[in-house]
């Protein structure tokens, strides 16, 4: 199980184990002959419907490969190649802090104490903010830094105390190591070629001929008999059913799919595949791209305008009593925007603000709490759908009512936006086996269907590691 911990306070998660519980297994005859690829390397953004080649499928001497019944046999043994995370994307051992104290003070704001802390050592409450406007600063909180304070200041005993306690029972069982903090964090090195064109193949879809709701192929399936062309991968769903991991070649590099999966990689606006799917879902999370300045100057990825977010069509694939789960940046005004207007909008009920903190190995903060730079976590508001006046009183049933506050600790991965699983932490608050959507992902999850442009991004070989050959 992803959850290492459980407390009143919420969950110390471990988000390495989850990924290398997904089933990474893949049958050592068909990784590559067999396996599902596209080849697009020839095919200009321009004319995007160029013809694409696909490796052939051999059959075997035997028949054709059909799946995990069938699998070749070597020396009395069923031949696997299985695949783990790379470890070092969550060897975070220190803290990485955006700027030390005395260099906050030399900005001045020589009222403003940054404490560099860990949950075991807590530092002084923090300044209250009629203190803090006392005297004449060189620097002047805008609005929006004086809203970010404010809440703060609201949440900050709840994210110290309940980190505090869950960080406690992550030492005494060793999940978590002091001497972690001690030791030298290993440089990552991730090959530059990663997440190679997604975005691009997205900007192709919109020049492929538009898919509507009378087209009948709602989904492909993934098995070891065929290849799919770009054109199938972007018109419709594409669907792992099996109970083994597949390989999708995409414009030349590999990427792996976990078994009871299924995923759309399209752009914002081709997303009527996915209402073509015709499945009607129970939890949605929403990690949408939010626009802020440092996106806008960094261009590490395209963001959308919170009227863009607005038009996504969560009613129309959400069912009755749906959980929905929003990622929200530290900004006060995105905040407001899912509560104030994105929620009432999709007729969804705001339930509950939870907290995502991020710790190192050794316990401690990944940034200072009180840093006025970034904060050490990330909120996620979450709510449920709203139906007609019978079904507003009618309650889940088997379900636990969503708790106000709970805080998900864990130690975060490196890479960019890699979120942790919410499965387990969701399931006393939703029905077994209902159906669950990610919108904006980047990876994927067995049980669960994805979309997004980038939604095969940490999905690549590279990031993973073939631990052994059975």
């Amino acid at each position: 199980m992803s959850v290492v911990h459980r407390l009143t306070a919420g969950w110390l998660v471990d988000h390495l184990s989850f990924i290398n519980q997904c089933g990474y297994e893949v049958c050592d005859s068909c990784a590559y002959p067999g396996g599902v690829t596209l080849n697009t390397s020839d095919a200009s953004v321009g004319d995007c419907r160029a013809t694409s080649t696909s490796a052939a499928t051999s059959p075997s001497r035997d028949g054709p490969i059909t799946g995990p019944a069938n699998l070749i046999e070597r020396e009395g043994k069923t031949a696997k190649k299985r695949y783990v995370f790379r470890k070092e994307f969550f060897d975070i051992s220190k803290p990485h802090i955006a700027a030390a104290p005395e260099e906050q003070l030399r900005q001045g704001c020589p009222e403003v104490v940054i404490w560099i802390c860990s949950p075991l050592h807590p530092p002084p409450p923090p300044p209250p903010l009629l203190i803090m406007q006392k005297r004449k600063r060189k620097c002047v909180f805008n609005q929006g830094e004086l809203d970010a304070l404010e809440y703060h200041s609201k949440v900050r005993k709840l994210i110290w105390e309940g980190t505090l306690h869950l960080v406690q029972e992550g030492l005494k069982s060793g999940f978590l190591h002091c001497a972690a903090a001690e030791l030298s964090c290993r440089k990552n090195v991730v090959p530059g070629h990663i997440g190679c064109g997604l975005a691009e193949l997205c900007e192709m879809a919109k020049q492929l001929p538009a898919v509507n709701e009378s087209d009948h192929q709602a989904v492909h399936l993934l098995d070891d008999e065929t290849s799919v062309s770009e054109q199938d991968l972007l018109s419709c769903v594409t669907e792992n059913s099996s109970n083994s991991a597949k390989i999708v070649v995409l414009m030349g590099q590999k990427y792996l799919v976990p078994p009871k999966s299924s995923f759309l990689l399209s752009d914002i606006s081709c997303l009527q595949p996915l209402l073509n799917y015709k499945k009607k879902y129970d939890v949605i999370v929403i990690d949408p791209p939010w626009e802020n300045k440092s996106v806008k100057r960094s261009n590490r990825y395209s963001h959308l305008s919170s009227w863009q977010i607005k038009q996504i069509p969560v009613p129309t694939l959400a069912a009755p009593d749906c959980l929905v789960v929003t990622w929200v940046t530290n900004r006060q005004k995105h905040l407001r925007f899912v509560k104030d207007e994105l929620y009432p909008h999709w007729s969804v009920k705001t339930l509950a603000e939870w907290h995502w903190v991020k710790i190192t190995r050794a316990g401690e903060f990944v940034l200072p709490l009180d840093s006025l730079h970034k904060k050490p976590y990330e909120v996620l508001v979450l709510g449920r759908v709203q139906g007609d006046v019978k079904e507003a009183l009618r309650k889940p049933e088997d379900v636990l009512p969503i708790p106000e506050h709970k805080l998900i600790v864990s130690i975060p991965c490196s890479l960019h936006s890699h979120k942790p699983p919410l499965t387990a932490v969701l399931a006393e608050f939703i029905k077994p086996d209902v159906e669950c959507l990610e919108l904006f992902a980047r990876n994927l999850q067995p049980g669960w269907t994805s979309w997004g442009n980038e939604v095969l991004k940490l999905q690549h070989t590279d990031y993973f590691t073939l631990l052994q050959n059975e």
